[in-house]
């Protein structure tokens, strides 16, 4: 399993970040929204908006499983947050970046990932994705529309009241 890189402006990144004062936050159905039209829209059991924070990736919104956060060192969203384009891929288990992951190898059993980060404020904040168990392949379609709602999901986070009516 690689572990994430740390990106070159990681303390900027993180004082901005915290700055949002979303971290630690109560669900807010303005992003439970969207993690549930991404989790229907693309027929997955799972959907995330993940801030990366400095030793965890924390969901402010999750669709499919009931965690808050984990380490940022097993995060795929970690790795999404490191390049300007969605990252995708189609099998974990093929993947050397992955294959022996623990969320790969035990539960959940991700085999397919794709994430767009969130950038709010010139820092990737975090990714907005989605994976399910099976591997499958993702389509430029389908990457357009996973970055329309990283955009939506982005809006929000750079507003500090919700932008679409709850």
């Amino acid at each position: 399993m690689q572990t994430p890189a740390m990106p070159a402006n990681e303390s900027s990144r993180i004082a901005a970040l915290h700055a949002l004062n979303i971290l630690d936050t109560a669900p807010e159905e303005r992003y439970d929204r969207l993690t549930r039209l991404a989790k229907r829209v693309f027929n997955v059991p799972y959907s995330t908006i993940s801030m990366i924070d400095d030793q965890r990736q924390w969901f402010k919104s999750i669709q499919g499983l009931s965690l808050c956060q984990t380490s940022r060192d097993i995060s795929f969203c970690a790795h999404a947050i490191l390049f300007d384009e969605i990252l995708y891929v189609e099998n974990a288990l093929k993947d050397d970046r992955f294959h022996d992951n623990p969320v790969v190898v035990g539960d959940p059993k991700i085999r397919f990932y794709a994430g767009c980060s969130l950038n709010v404020n010139g820092f990737k904040m975090g990714t907005f994705c989605v994976f399910d168990k099976k591997p499958r392949a993702f389509s430029a379609e389908d990457r357009q529309l996973l970055k329309d709602l990283a955009c939506l999901a982005e809006r929000e986070l750079a507003s500090p009241e919700p932008a679409i009516a709850s």
